[in-house]
């Protein structure tokens, strides 16, 4: 089993960090109090974003009178994205498209039936037989899981291809009336974007690195870490301050307990494949896992260049490390995430 190919896709509007900040201020004014405008601007110095690529032109988000037409518009841009990242997946792959077998679609930020993935088929010419996968509700460590049950799928069916894609439109999800510090916090950490990944079975021939294995864990009783309260006005974030306790608590455990089964330490990774939850959470990766800074180089570039795009996110990470980080042949990678649940994903590598 391998990775073939990643693809991303980003929607054309990309706006610096200070004019969004300048936006939101604008808007929450008259509404909100001084002290929760002046935190709105440290929180969004401090998430150590740049810039993020938002689903729709600035001007066109205060229409959004309604979640239906918030969903509309998510439908309307997740399927342009998608169709652009299967696609060049598939150009990158040259992939025949009757050996994809399976399509499994990741996302938390917006609701469809039927699925994005029915409507990208017609589309992008793939096949009737195709086994569509749609899986909501894992947010962050979904593109870690996707692409493990991805490689669960060709295991199975060696002849054959999965498409993993990815599509997360978070600026759809920002409630307009709600400053809450999660609130504040996820307008100015998370954005836009779509990636799409190619797994092979074993039967065919293609450059990339193997899947070696995978390990899910869940941490029970911890469901309010992180996730949706769904309400009138759509997905309303649930972020808890205890994200970075939760990689500290478990993730060098967890690490370490997977690697040891297969004979390995950390010291044997060369490349980790990290999901840029935020520098809080960065730093808790790094402190846990015992890594200096520049081990996460990519994880803290993808942050600080598009933001944290939920189940994308690690999947752009991933896509950065095969072209511009790629280890010698036989060294290992670690693909971790951690999101809703709450739960991790490993995902063994090796080039």
């Amino acid at each position: 089993m391998k990775i073939a190919a990643v693809a991303k896709a980003l929607p054309p509007h990309y706006y610096d960090q200070e004019t969004l900040v300048a936006a939101l201020r604008d808007h929450w004014r008259d509404a909100g109090s001084q002290r929760a405008l002046d935190r709105l601007l440290s929180i969004h110095k401090n998430v150590m974003v740049n810039g993020r690529h938002l689903a729709l032109p600035l001007e066109e988000y205060p229409r959004l009178a309604t979640w239906a037409q918030a969903n509309d518009a998510w439908i309307r841009v997740a399927e342009r994205l998608g169709v652009e990242a299967i696609g060049s997946v598939i150009d990158q792959t040259g992939i025949e498209r009757e050996r994809i077998g399976a399509l499994f679609f990741v996302s938390v930020t917006g609701v469809a039936t039927p699925s994005i993935d029915a409507r990208v088929i017609s589309r992008l010419s793939l096949p009737c037989s195709i086994k569509r996968v749609p899986i909501f509700g894992l947010g962050c460590v979904a593109g870690a899981a996707g692409t493990a049950r991805a490689a669960d799928y060709v295991r199975a069916y060696p002849h054959q291809a999965a498409v993993l894609l990815s599509v997360e439109l978070c600026s759809l999800t920002l409630q307009r009336d709600d400053l809450s510090v999660a609130n504040l916090i996820a307008s100015g950490l998370f954005g836009d974007g779509a990636a799409a990944v190619m797994v092979t079975g074993d039967d065919l021939s293609v450059d990339g690195p193997s899947i070696i294995a995978s390990r899910s864990i869940f941490y029970p009783g911890t469901e309010r870490v992180m996730g949706w309260d769904i309400t009138e006005r759509g997905f309303k974030v649930v972020l808890s301050p205890e994200v970075p306790e939760m990689v500290r608590r478990h993730l060098r455990a967890n690490v370490d307990g997977f690697l040891e089964e297969h004979q390995l330490s950390r010291s044997d990774i060369s490349r980790w494949i990290c999901h840029p939850g935020g520098p809080r959470v960065i730093d808790a990766m790094l402190e846990s896992l015992e890594l200096e800074p520049q081990a996460l180089e990519l994880t803290w570039r993808s942050l600080q260049t598009a933001g944290n795009l939920s189940s994308t996110s690690v999947l752009f990470v991933l896509a950065d490390t095969i072209r511009d980080q790629r280890p010698p042949t036989g060294s290992y990678g670690m693909m971790l995430a951690m999101g809703p649940g709450f739960c991790s994903e490993l995902v063994l590598l090796r080039w």
